[in-house]
């Protein structure tokens, strides 16, 4: 268990690169956004609902811990902004992509003044500003700053929305999710700023004399020394932040310049298209500089392996892969290293390659296309099911009548799947692979599967009853259900394109299948199906069983009776409630 959890740690580890920390420290700054925003929210009922507001707000983030944490996440979310700026080459993926990274870097020089202006005058000064002081400023002694800070609740909103967007697509409860996340994403800023506007109007109501003289003392806004030593750092800050990005501009210009005297390598695609690039460049950089179609579902982030590569010849004289590329790799099982990601990889000599996925069939950007379609890695419950002695009907009967009853025993089990919430997906002569996980968890997917087992039974037997005059046995089966993880896509070429599934856990669930032969029973289980599905150890028969292409046994659970399965699962049901 011990080295269980230290591989489980090192391949995490190994997952990590800049980008994922990016995302981190995103994520941390995208919280405070909405405790803010929601915050703003509250003055849509009172000012004193908005300062109770603040109150729980400033105890959670001023926390020390939670304090170090957002700081942190400040900056390095700002210092990775500034290393994407130089380290992008090319801003072609789509419109998107740039104007979320122009978003980012004009936040800072926003909202550097109302930080410095709170949080470093209360650090340095003890000044307790608070909304009634914030809000006097904004509407009734400088209105104008009202109109910037609506646009930088709008441009950190939008930035942190569309990089939320770019992490949550390739998941795979994203498309159910979508709708709910994209009202959130209009309301929450929507009341924000009503609330915003609707505190301000009565501060507004409220000023007087003696307002002004409750909430605008010195030692709650400071003195006109302070103001001045606290703006003096504020133009120093921006003076800093311009000239970090002045340094990655120029950085960027001298890069090219190097690259250029480095010399130009040559990039042959495999179809007789060939592109003379600078060195450094990624090889999905160089294909959309140069306008050649590539399959990028992540937009080069590494996120995904659709832009795979096989090199052609001599792959020795290319730069090995960095963490997250062999990570990447790693995942879906590409020991071969002739096969590199073109987002990764920047040939320093001239290669010739092909791409592995047809760019015709993924948009680059992702944006069209579903990621469970273009592959996508995921735990199904896969089960296989085979109708016994159709061979022997084809050779004594007619082939309209084979066609009819193997149709119609297809049919009785499709059923009984669909019915059980799983789906038919391939139908290989009188046997029928089906999918059970696609939009549910794994507990429910095992569940679905022993219930279609037994449902499947239950029709066959009405089936029977309905072709006993035709037949002269009953129509017999055997199902194998083996659950695990799985790569989902459409497999085939051009117009010949089939989604299913591929992987160890639906050849085992194949094998099971085989192996009710054998058992003499209808259903062989995987251990691990009926222990996720909640069936007690006890209840059904245990086997040690060789699977071919294993080194050790595997257990599992026979069923002769098919039939038999719905009472466990129901004592199980009622068990956990």
């Amino acid at each position: 268990m011990a080295t269980l959890s230290r591989e489980r740690i090192a391949t995490f580890v190994r997952g990590i690169s800049l980008r994922q920390v990016r995302l981190a420290s995103g994520v941390v700054l995208f919280a405070y956004l909405v405790s803010h925003f929601l915050n703003h929210a509250l003055g849509n009922i009172s000012l004193e609902a908005l300062s109770d507001g603040v109150y729980w707000h400033l105890a959670f983030w001023q926390f020390l811990p939670v304090t170090v944490l957002f700081y942190t996440a400040c900056a390095v979310h700002t210092a990775l902004g500034i290393w994407a700026l130089y380290e992008r080459r090319q801003f072609r993926w789509k419109a998107i992509e740039p104007l979320q990274l122009a978003l980012g870097l004009s936040v800072p020089m926003l909202v550097i003044g109302h930080v410095i202006g709170i949080r470093l005058g209360q650090t340095l000064f003890g000044h307790e500003r608070l909304y009634p002081q914030v809000l006097f400023l904004y509407w009734i002694w400088t209105p104008y700053r009202v109109w910037m800070m609506l646009a930088v609740m709008a441009i950190a909103w939008v930035h942190g929305c569309i990089g939320l967007y770019f992490w949550l697509r390739m998941r795979a409860f994203y498309k159910r999710a979508a709708p709910f996340l994209l009202a959130l994403a209009v309301l929450i800023p929507a009341l924000s700023m009503l609330g915003f506007y609707q505190s301000g109007r009565m501060v507004m109501e409220a000023d007087s004399v003696e307002w002004r003289a409750e909430t605008q003392s010195q030692s709650q806004i400071g003195t006109r020394a302070e103001a001045r030593t606290l703006e003096r750092i504020t133009d120093y800050s921006l003076y800093g932040y311009f000239g970090l990005i002045g340094i990655a501009l120029l950085a960027r210009a001298a890069r090219a310049v190097n690259e250029r005297r480095r010399g130009m390598v040559n990039l042959s695609y495999g179809n007789g298209r060939t592109v003379r690039v600078p060195k450094g460049l990624s090889v999905l950089e160089a294909s959309l500089r140069n306008n050649v179609p590539h399959a990028s579902v992540c937009g080069g982030r590494a996120r995904c392996s659709t832009c795979r590569i096989r090199i052609i010849g001599d792959h020795n004289e290319l730069p090995e892969p960095s963490q997250r590329e062999a990570f990447v790799l790693g995942r879906v099982g590409t020991p071969d290293p002739s096969i590199r990601l073109a987002c990764q990889l920047r040939p320093t000599c001239d290669i010739s390659f092909f791409q592995l996925f047809l760019p015709h069939t993924m948009s680059a950007d992702g944006h069209d296309s579903n990621p469970t379609r273009i592959g996508q890695e995921r735990y199904l419950v896969n089960m296989f099911v085979d109708m016994r002695g159709s061979t022997r009907m084809a050779e004594k009967r007619l082939p309209f009548d084979t066609v009819f009853i193997v149709n119609r025993f297809l049919g009785a089990v499709s059923q009984a799947v669909l019915a059980s919430g799983g789906m038919p997906n391939q139908f290989v002569g009188d046997g029928m692979l089906a999918l059970f996980g696609l939009s549910t968890t794994r507990h429910e997917a095992c569940r679905q599967a022993l219930r279609a087992a037994a449902m499947i039974a239950a029709n066959v037997d009405e089936l029977n009853k309905f072709l006993e005059h035709d037949l002269h046995e009953p129509i017999r089966f055997g199902i194998g259900i083996n659950g695990g993880e799985v790569i989902v896509g459409d497999i085939g070429y051009r117009d010949h394109m089939v989604f299913t599934a591929l992987g160890d856990a639906v050849n085992v669930a194949a094998r099971l299948q085989d192996m009710t032969k054998s058992l003499l029973c209808e259903v062989v289980i995987s251990d691990e199906v009926c222990f996720t599905a909640g069936i007690p150890p006890d209840t059904l028969p245990q086997h040690d069983v060789e699977i071919r292409g294993r080194n050790e046994p595997m257990i599992v659970r026979a069923v002769a009776d098919a039939r038999t399965l719905l009472p466990p699962l129901d004592e199980a049901r009622s068990f956990a409630a």
